[in-house]
């Protein structure tokens, strides 16, 4: 538990001592509500404003849950991973430290734009609304979580896994209905969409934020609140059954595959040698 603390504590101080980082992560999601917001003034969305911050704050969860796997890369390559891995810790201690501390973080960043987006459109008429909010960020933060550490151990290089989240963040934030509807999409990109864990994530979120679980299935499809896979509605509770199966299946690939890594073969003058080598 002491080792779990250790690199949560850790990983908070990082990101409060980043403030350039920080406040830049709090302003550019604004720009694709303002961008989007504008675009879908005039169209079906009641509200668009709450309609496009609920996809951004998730996807900014999202997002900077892949970001906090970088550190941990950089932690493997410069040899703070094996000098923590030499001591009494165990690999599992560990790896839930740093799943915990990527889970909180990009929780306070969910947070941090939801109280901003509170003075620009998003109301709540129900003190449980916030609370279901912050349970549904740090769930997803979590599941996320696992998914950048698996990559984080399966890259292995800070710079190879900029490009490979860069590879993962795009298709999967911009075709999970957070910024552009689905129906809107080209059929192939619909299917595609289909296949995204983030599109049922944002799903129930917006309907959470929106304050639309009252409302029935036939409702919830006519404001796209749940996913529509040509004419099979996935209920909410389906997709939270969905999102619970990924983030399992991700906490057990990623836990699994951070014990199994030799941390002894990773060495940054290695890794610099590979690079200039090819």
């Amino acid at each position: 538990m002491n080792t779990v603390l250790a690199l949560w504590k850790r990983g908070l101080k990082a990101f409060v001592r980043n403030k350039t980082g920080l406040v830049f992560s709090l302003i550019f999601p604004f720009f694709f509500v303002y961008v989007f917001g504008a675009i879908f003034k005039n169209d079906f969305i009641e509200n668009p404003i709450s309609y496009m911050l609920s996809g951004v704050i998730i996807t900014t969860v999202f997002e900077s849950a892949l970001n906090l796997a970088s550190t941990t890369v950089d932690d493997m390559v410069s040899g703070f991973m094996k000098e923590v891995l030499v001591s009494p810790a165990k690999r599992i201690a560990v790896a839930m430290g740093q799943l915990l501390s990527a889970a909180t973080v990009s929780t306070v960043q969910g947070i941090l734009i939801l109280v901003i987006g509170l003075f620009i459109g998003i109301k709540f008429t129900s003190w449980i609304t916030p609370v279901y909010i912050l349970l549904s960020m740090i769930f997803i933060g979590i599941a996320f979580s696992g998914v950048g550490l698996f990559l984080a151990t399966k890259v292995r290089n800070g710079q190879t896994f900029q490009i490979v989240k860069t590879a993962v963040t795009m298709p999967f934030t911009f075709l999970s209905g957070a910024y552009i509807p689905l129906s809107m999409l080209p059929d192939s990109l619909r299917f595609v969409a289909y296949l995204n864990p983030m599109t049922y994530a944002t799903a129930f979120f917006r309907m959470i934020v929106l304050e639309k679980t009252h409302l029935s299935i036939a409702e919830l499809r006519k404001e796209e609140l749940v996913v529509d896979i040509n004419g099979f509605l996935v209920t909410p509770f389906m997709t939270l059954v969905i999102i619970l199966t990924i983030g399992l299946v991700f906490l057990l690939l990623s836990t699994s595959s951070f014990v199994k890594t030799d941390f002894s073969r990773l060495n940054r003058s290695a890794t610099d040698a590979n690079e200039l080598w090819g």
